[in-house]
């Protein structure tokens, strides 16, 4: 019997039924998805392996959709989040015409290029702990003339960039570490720990971003960072005792949190 691999082109249904048993609950629109990225058959019936063994869609395709662009999104990286699109829409109103900007824990980069992208002519730099997300953050910021850096927070920045950054956005990982158990397998086996991880309360990278902000942020520059309805509170006091004047923004649609701090 010939193996999957080089079964003729699965039909669009054949798709579908393969998802649906995987556990897929949005088989027709994933199958869609699958059907318009395959180059072939063999690729075709490599996807639905994949995706029906418990890779991310977004691993599978090699892309995700991210503020009306298409971010690359390589095997091991963080998956950019929907509800992350209100933090990029926080951060254009806040400082719309914002020409140094600074992402950190950027893993993909998605946040970068789309601010990159919504920015005309700013400069914008990324930086991630793990090699992995700086190469996939490198690709997709080239086309927007982004750079990204290795390296643990600010530490992996240009030094000229000290005390000029206009807009500074950071989705850092807010998972409390003894709630990582109870993410969903796709994030727990497919995204780096270093992406989830934030710390026995969740908000110890927040701290460190909060607290090293001032010294990079010019004058009423902003700094953005994502967290939950819980941690909101204790992530506002971490922007006001780090000397930001602070406030939480919320999106309903989105059930998406940003505290947004502003260096005087």
């Amino acid at each position: 019997m010939p193996s999957r691999s080089s079964h003729p082109a699965l039909s669009p249904a054949a798709v579908v039924r393969a998802l649906r048993a995987a556990g897929c609950v949005f088989a027709e629109d994933e199958a869609e998805l699958i059907l318009g990225t395959a180059r072939d058959a063999a690729e075709l019936a490599a996807m639905v392996d994949r995706r029906t063994a418990g890779l991310p869609l977004e691993h599978v395709l090699g892309w995700a959709e991210f503020h009306g662009l298409r971010v690359a999104v390589e095997p091991g990286v963080f998956v950019p989040r929907r509800r992350t699109e209100f933090l990029v829409d926080q951060a254009l109103a806040e400082v719309p015409d914002a020409s140094v900007v600074v992402d950190l824990c950027c893993g993909s980069g998605a946040l970068g290029a789309a601010l990159a992208a919504a920015l005309d002519g700013a400069r914008v730099h990324a930086a991630d702990i793990d090699p992995a997300a700086v190469r996939c953050a490198s690709r997709n910021l080239a086309p927007h003339g982004g750079h990204a850096h290795r390296g643990d927070l600010y530490d992996a920045l240009p030094a000229a960039l000290r005390g000029r950054v206009d807009l500074l956005t950071a989705n850092v990982p807010y998972v409390p570490t003894p709630d990582l158990p109870l993410l969903p397998a796709e994030a727990r086996d497919h995204e780096p720990p270093t992406a989830l991880d934030g710390g026995p309360d969740g908000l110890a990278v927040l701290r460190r971003v909060a607290a090293g902000a001032p010294g990079w942020l010019a004058p009423g520059g902003r700094l953005l960072s994502e967290t939950s309805e819980r941690q909101a509170p204790a992530a506002l006091a971490a922007f006001t005792e780090a000397g930001l004047s602070a406030r939480v923004a919320v999106s309903e649609e989105w059930s998406a949190h940003v505290v947004i701090g502003v260096r005087g």
